[in-house]
C-alpha cells in the first residue's frame, strides 16, 4: 500500500526546496564516483512519485534490483544529509559550532595541535557569547585532552582557567538539565492528561514540582536557566488551571527574549512556543486587547527573515498563528467569520502532514467543531468530532477525547436525535467516568439532559433557568473552569434561556468587557489629569 508518512528517505526528499534539490545534484556529481550516480536516478524517481510505493518504484527503476534497493536508499539518504550540511553549514549557530569542532578534531588527528587549539579558542568564544554551554563543554573537553596528552608549552594560567571553567560549565549544565527536565516532564503530563482533574491530581503535581524545583531557582541569572524556570512554572500553572500564574510566566518567557534579542535567532523555537503560550493565556483570561496586541506582534515576527529561515519554525509559527486566529473568533462569538478560515487552515495542515504531530491535528479538529457548533451547523460539527473520537492513532489528550464526546452528544441533542441521545448519554458518561474526567458541571449537564426528555416544551425554559443557576456559580471554581474552557456551556444555556443564538450571547459579553475596559481607562486618565 502507498505510504507517504513512514519512509524516511521519501519524507526527506519531499521536504526539499528547489534550491536544495539543485545543490544536491551538483554536490553528488562533484563528490561521487560514476557508479554512485544510481542514487541520482533513485532521487529523481522518488521526487516524482506522489506517494511511496516500492512496487511502482522498482518498475520505474529497471537498473536497480530489489535486493540492492535498501543499500542504495541508505546511501542516498546519507548523501542528501551531507549535501544539506554543506549547503546550510552557516545557517545556525549549532551547525557552525559543530563544524568548528569537527575541523579541530581533524587537525588534531593530523598532528596539527596548535592549529586545532586556535580553532577551539574561536569556538569557545562563540559558544560563550551565545550561552551554548553544551558545545562549550565539548570544546573544553577537547582542549583539555590536547593539553593533557601533549606538550603545547601553554602557560600555567591557561590550564588553571580551563580546569576552573570546566567546573563552572559542569555546574551550569547540571542546573539547566534539571530545570529543562522539569519543564519537559510537566509538559509531557499535560499532553497525556490535560488539566488537573481533581484534588488528587493537584496534590500530586504540586508535590512533584516542589520536589524537583532547585532551591536556588530564583537566584539564577543565566538565559537558559531562566528560560527553563519560566517554562516549568508555565506548565505547572497551566496544568493546575491557575491561568493568572500561567499568564505571568508566559509573559516572563517572552520578555526574556525581548531583553535578549539575539536569542530570538539562536533559540527561535522557544520564542515561538512562548508567543503561542502567551496568546493562549490571554485567551483563557479573555484579555481581548492584550490578545490582539500579542497576535499582531507574532504576525509581524512571522514575516521576518528569522522566522522564515527554517521550514520547521516557519510551519509552526504559521500553525500557532492560525490557532490564535481561531481562538479570537471563539472568544468573541464571531463563529461564522471563523468558519471562513477553516478550509485554508485544513489545506495547510494537509500540506504540513510530514511536520505536524497528531496532537496538533486533534486540537484543530476540536476548534473546527466548536466553530460549527457555535454557528448552529451541528451536522458538520459532528463530522469533525467523529475524526477525534475515531482516531486511535493519537493516544493523547484524554480531556479532548472526553469533551469531543460531550459536544458530540450536545450536537445530537440540538438536532433532536432523541433515538440515539439516551445511548449517547450512557456511553459518554461511562467514558468520562472511566477517564476520571467528570466535574460537577458535567454531572449537572447529564442530569439536565436526562431530565429534559420528560419535560414539555412550554416548561423547558424554567428548567433551563434552574440548570443555569446551578452551574453559573461554578464559573470561578478552578477545577470546574476546564469545562468552560473546552465548551462555553454557560453561554450555550444562556442562549436557550434568552432565546438568542449562542454567537450573539458571546458577542454581547465581548462588547460589554470592551466597554468596561474603555470606561476604566477613561477614569484613570481623568484622575491622572486631575492630579
Amino acid at each position: 500500500m502507498p505510504n507517504r508518512s513512514t519512509d524516511a528517505l521519501f519524507q526527506l526528499i519531499k521536504s526539499l526546496h528547489k534550491a536544495e534539490k539543485r545543490h544536491f545534484k551538483l554536490y553528488i556529481k562533484r563528490s561521487s564516483a560514476k557508479e554512485d550516480l544510481k542514487i541520482v536516478e533513485l532521487f529523481d524517481t522518488l521526487d516524482k512519485l506522489p506517494d511511496y510505493d516500492e512496487k511502482i518504484l522498482l518498475k520505474k527503476l529497471p537498473s536497480i534490483q530489489k535486493p540492492q534497493l535498501n543499500n542504495i536508499k541508505t546511501h542516498l539518504y546519507k548523501q542528501l544529509l551531507a549535501s544539506l550540511r554543506d549547503l546550510k553549514s552557516t545557517d545556525t549557530l549549532e551547525l557552525q559550532l559543530s563544524e568548528q569542532l569537527d575541523n579541530a578534531r581533524i587537525l588534531y588527528h593530523k598532528g596539527l595541535k596548535h592549529q586545532a587549539l586556535k580553532i577551539l579558542e574561536r569556538a569557545r568564544e562563540l559558544a560563550k557569547a551565545n550561552g551554548k554551554f553544551n558545545y562549550l563543554a565539548q570544546v573544553i573537553s577537547l582542549e583539555k585532552k590536547i593539553e593533557t596528552l601533549h606538550i603545547t608549552r601553554t602557560i600555567q594560567e591557561k590550564t588553571e582557567s580551563l580546569t576552573q571553567e570546566a567546573l563552572e560549565i559542569s555546574s551550569h549544565i547540571d542546573r539547566v538539565t534539571r530545570l529543562s527536565n522539569l519543564a519537559l516532564r510537566l509538559y509531557g503530563w499535560y499532553v497525556m492528561h490535560g488539566h488537573a482533574r481533581n484534588e488528587k491530581d493537584e496534590t500530586g503535581i504540586r508535590q512533584f514540582f516542589k520536589d524537583q524545583l532547585p532551591s536556588d531557582a530564583f537566584e539564577l541569572t543565566d538565559f537558559y536557566e531562566r528560560l527553563y524556570l519560566y517554562q516549568s512554572y508555565t506548565w505547572y500553572a497551566f496544568i493546575r488551571q491557575d491561568f493568572l500564574m500561567y499568564y505571568r510566566y508566559t509573559q516572563k518567557w517572552v520578555d526574556l527574549f525581548d531583553s535578549n534579542e539575539v536569542m530570538k535567532k539562536v533559540e527561535i523555537g522557544h520564542y515561538i512556543k512562548g508567543m503561542h503560550n502567551l496568546l493562549n493565556a490571554h485567551f483563557d483570561l479573555r484579555n481581548y486587547q492584550q490578545f490582539e496586541k500579542a497576535l499582531k506582534v507574532f504576525e509581524t515576527f512571522a514575516q521576518t527573515p528569522t522566522a522564515q529561515q527554517h521550514d520547521n519554525f516557519r510551519i509552526h509559527t504559521d500553525i500557532y498563528i492560525n490557532s490564535a486566529r481561531l481562538n479570537w473568533h471563539l472568544m468573541t462569538g464571531t463563529f461564522r467569520e471563523g468558519l471562513s478560515l477553516v478550509d485554508t487552515i485544513a489545506a495547510n495542515l494537509e500540506e504540513y502532514t510530514l511536520y505536524v504531530d497528531p496532537h496538533r491535528i486533534v486540537v484543530f479538529n476540536y476548534k473546527f467543531a466548536t466553530l460549527h457548533f457555535g454557528s448552529g451547523d451541528y451536522n458538520t460539527c459532528i463530522d469533525y468530532l467523529q475524526k477525534i473520537i475515531n482516531d486511535t492513532s493519537a493516544d493523547l489528550r484524554i480531556d479532548l477525547q472526553s469533551y469531543a464526546r460531550l459536544m458530540h452528544m450536545l450536537a445530537h441533542y440540538e438536532l433532536g436525535n432523541d433515538e440515539i441521545i439516551e445511548s449517547l448519554i450512557k456511553s459518554v458518561y461511562r467514558f468520562m467516568a472511566k477517564m476520571k474526567n467528570l466535574t460537577v458541571v458535567e454531572e449537572e449537564m447529564f442530569r439536565f439532559i436526562r431530565h429534559s426528555f420528560g419535560v414539555s416544551p412550554r416548561k423547558m425554559k424554567p428548567e433551563l433557568e434552574k440548570f443555569l443557576h446551578k452551574i453559573k456559580h461554578l464559573e470561578k471554581s478552578r477545577f470546574e473552569t476546564r469545562a468552560f474552557a473546552y465548551l462555553d456551556i454557560i453561554s450555550w444555556v444562556e442562549s436557550k434561556v434568552y432565546e438568542k443564538p449562542m454567537s450573539v450571547i458571546i458577542q454581547e459579553k465581548y462588547h460589554q468587557q470592551r466597554k468596561r475596559n474603555y470606561g476604566g481607562k477613561l477614569v484613570k486618565e481623568s484622575k491622572r489629569l486631575a492630579g
